[in-house]
């Protein structure tokens, strides 16, 4: 069976959008940012580490997410992606609002462990 779920149907090759329960968008949010992959490193924001926080603000889904660098070539493009990803992923009717933040700085200590092990980083 091909990954597109039918026997004989063509390969799917791109993320997998699953819509999501809209009763916890936070998990919603945070299921999406897991298919959203940073070009270059070809790993996903959460497991990189750039992702601060997610929560919900009255309907609003607000995401804190940082870059490794402030003048990573993806700065335009993955806010982008990822808020595209969470509109695809929660209720219709909320609203999201991905934030980037410096604050604290992206270092790779905040890459779980098997997205530091792909980019030839030591741990623990």
């Amino acid at each position: 069976m091909s990954r597109a779920g039918t026997p004989s149907g063509p390969l799917s090759i791109g993320p997998t959008r699953v819509k999501m329960a809209p009763d916890n968008p936070v998990e919603a949010a945070r299921t999406a940012l897991g298919c959203v992959y940073d070009p270059e490193l070809c790993l996903d924001v959460v497991s990189l580490g750039l992702i601060y926080d997610i929560r919900d603000e009255n309907g609003t889904v607000v995401v804190d997410m940082t870059l490794t660098t402030p003048g990573c070539p993806a700065s335009e493009s993955l806010p982008e992606m990822a808020r595209a990803a969470i509109v695809d992923a929660v209720d219709p009717g909320m609203t999201v609002d991905v934030r980037v933040v410096w604050d604290p700085p992206w270092s790779p200590a905040l890459m779980d462990s098997e997205a530091a092990s792909a980019l030839g980083f030591r741990t623990r």
